[in-house]
């Protein structure tokens, strides 16, 4: 895993939600229409931040048909929080997840 990678991939607002997504749709994934339609993503731009995922290991595509399912891949993930955490606090205990700040949601645009 290479953690940069990841990180940068992440570091864009789109493909930040686009990963939360598919981590939420479990190892099954979701096919790409239906990330494009809960995020309010046209196709290509969808398509860019998916080959950004996919080079920095985050996702996996596969075909399904005429459809492309994405799925988060989980085993890089927990690679990169380990990472993340492996000198975490600097030996002493730290604030629970349940107490830190709740993750942003992004307003859906209702037209």
């Amino acid at each position: 895993m290479d953690a940069v990678s990841a990180l940068a991939a992440l570091a864009q607002d789109s493909r930040l939600d686009v990963f939360r997504l598919l981590v939420q749709a479990g190892p099954d994934g979701m096919p790409a229409g239906a990330v494009a339609d809960a995020l309010d993503l046209a196709p290509n731009t969808l398509t860019f931040h998916f080959d950004r995922l996919r080079t920095a290991g985050l996702v996996t595509a596969r075909r399904e048909g005429r459809s492309i399912i994405y799925a988060a891949r989980f085993e890089t993930m927990n690679e990169l929080i380990a990472f993340l955490t492996e000198n975490c606090c600097g030996g002493v205990s730290c604030t629970a997840a349940s107490q830190s700040r709740p993750v942003r949601k992004r307003a859906k645009v209702l037209a």
